[in-house]
């Protein structure tokens, strides 16, 4: 399971505090709560105040709501994950790993330790966002262990816009007034089950179980496993298994692309796929020769057509897949690919255009998740199809006053954090006034060609829900809020800056380069990313001999590139 999904909830919140709370620095906005509703009612503006409401669930299960900061401190429990899983409540196993490099998945101020590795185990990166919410003085304004039971808007809303949030803690239930709240409540909670689909499952006399029940791999040891899905998750638990486990069998109905974290040369695979360079390449090339050259890439590691792997829909978009090691597992017979199941027995199982019956002792069902917002009435944001009708994915299309807004609930190819944050700094101009919302009409218009997924017919077909480009998608709220980086004034005043920018990978650090929220460490971030990225891996120091001609390749490459930028842009 990628871990930058997996600690959505915790990060996004984390980002959306410190961007409301202006704590780049200048703490213009700042986030208050008036405890009681029966109290005077806050107004929506007090000079550059506004009281806020975040709510949401953390990964380890603790339900939070936020309270800033005069009257009462904001909260999360910053455990790794209990044992045992909570209903409604997200969870992870022990062994999670990120999927998006360290350099690609931080806080766009706040880069990783040299030292942690390039993917960070889930308790390093715990440590990461507590240092964060120290680095901003955030866990003074935490309140942990508080459950949301409602949001609902006041009766005066068309004219306040303002929320009445009904809150439990230790056993006492609280109402208050705010004049916005930010839901950061993920995905990843309500998993998805279809039992129906799978014939039999109730005559099983073996254990089965959603992939959110895992956490150690020891249950599978000397059994038959089947684990149905080929996600992440699916993938990790299936390895994880075939290391313990009589047989392992990864049960997949239409496929998918599976990639390394260790790309090209050694590099993490997103430094090098993610760049603004190949994103325009990419869109402006049409989409079968898009998905053509994505399968001869993914191909390249090896053929997934001779493991049972290659996806039947090419077309879609669909998440690579990120594993380093099932090929291996697959070749050594520890892992067996098999289609999806027609039949479940008491002891068995019967997959389609395989007759024979294989015996499994563990289903493991890696089918994914829904998500839904209980607290909210279905008439503030509804949730059909796997979507919600969000003007940008953030703000309900159809309210009269935008003062709640939905932060972190997209599918990016990348990142999820870095793309929290600017949602999150983008959101907050818009809870100010600072940027205006187009009419009702025109949003609502906007969400609805959004859900008839049209094709473009070029680069990435991003078809199925909550799917964005990432580049694309950032770069537009980052537009709205003026910190776009601009390449053409970059390329006359920096250019070194502009080339990294452009033909480097997309760090989260360019989205702080300029505008509100800038970073003065950003341009030095950018420019020794690549020296973080091979401290954590060149631990022992190495002598190289200078290669002239690797040299003179060097500076053939740099004039051509030269040239190129010149008949672009002449």
């Amino acid at each position: 399971m990628r871990l930058s999904w997996v600690l959505t909830v915790l990060s996004i919140c984390l980002s959306a505090l410190v961007t409301a709370t202006g704590a780049e620095g200048k703490r213009k906005l700042q986030i208050g709560v008036k405890k009681r509703a029966d109290h005077c009612p806050i107004k929506s503006w007090k000079g550059d105040v506004l009281h806020m409401h975040y709510t949401g669930k953390l990964e380890d299960g603790t339900e939070f709501d936020s309270s800033l900061p005069q009257n009462q401190p904001f909260v999360f429990s910053l455990g790794t994950g209990q044992e045992h899983v909570e209903e409604g409540r997200a969870s992870l196993y022990k062994s999670v790993v990120s999927n998006s490099c360290k350099e690609m998945s931080c806080y766009p101020d706040f880069p990783f330790p040299e030292d942690y590795p390039n993917y960070v185990p889930n308790s390093q990166f715990l440590d990461y966002l507590k240092m964060y919410a120290n680095r901003f003085n955030l866990l003074e304004c935490i309140q942990f262990k508080t459950k949301v039971c409602s949001v609902r808007k006041r009766p005066d809303f068309t004219a306040t816009g303002q929320w009445e949030v009904v809150t439990l803690r230790e056993g006492k239930q609280e109402s208050a007034i705010f004049d916005a709240v930010m839901v950061c409540t993920g995905y990843l909670t309500n998993p998805y089950l279809p039992l129906d689909s799978f014939p039999g499952i109730n005559t099983f006399k073996g254990q089965y179980f959603h992939s959110r029940e895992y956490k150690h791999p020891d249950i599978f040891r000397d059994k038959s496993i089947l684990v149905i899905g080929m996600g992440n998750s699916g993938t990790d638990i299936a390895v994880e298994a075939s290391h313990l486990a009589k047989k392992v069998f990864l049960s997949t109905t239409g496929g998918a692309w599976a990639i390394s974290r260790v790309f090209d040369s050694g590099y993490p695979w997103d430094m090098v796929f993610m760049t603004r360079f190949q994103n325009t390449f990419r869109n402006s090339l049409p989409t079968p020769i898009v998905n053509w050259l994505i399968a001869k890439r993914m191909n390249s590691w090896f053929n997934h057509a001779n493991y049972g792997l290659i996806p039947e829909d090419r077309v879609q978009l669909r998440e690579p897949v990120l594993n380093d090691e099932l090929p291996g597992r697959i070749i050594t017979g520890k892992v067996l690919i098999k289609p999806s199941v027609k039949e479940v027995k008491e002891h068995s199982v019967v997959f389609n255009n395989t007759p024979k019956e294989e015996p499994i002792d563990i289903i493991v069902f890696a089918t994914g998740y829904t998500f839904d917002f209980p607290f909210l009435d279905e008439t503030v944001v509804k949730v059909e199809d796997g979507q919600a009708s969000l003007y940008k994915y953030i703000f309900p299309a159809h309210l009269p006053k935008p003062t709640l807004a939905v932060i972190g609930l997209i599918k990016p190819l990348g990142s999820i954090l870095p793309t929290g944050d600017t949602q999150a700094r983008w959101a907050v101009r818009v809870l100010k006034g600072v940027i205006k919302l187009p009419p009702s009409s025109i949003m609502i218009e906007e969400v609805n060609e959004r859900k008839k997924n049209k094709r473009s017919g070029f680069g990435l077909c991003y078809c199925k829900a909550l799917q964005a480009d990432y580049i694309t998608y950032v770069d537009e709220l980052l537009t709205a809020i003026n910190a776009k980086p601009n390449l053409f004034s970059l390329l006359l005043t920096d250019p070194r800056l502009a080339l990294a920018i452009f033909f480097g990978p997309c760090t989260p650090y360019q989205f702080r380069l300029t505008g509100p929220g800038k970073w003065e460490g950003a341009r030095n971030a950018i420019m020794t990313q690549w020296d973080r990225t091979f401290k954590a891996t060149k631990t022992r120091i190495v002598q190289e001999s200078p290669s002239l001609f690797a040299s003179l390749l060097k500076l053939f490459s740099f004039l051509a590139l030269l040239v190129a930028i010149f008949l672009i842009f002449l």
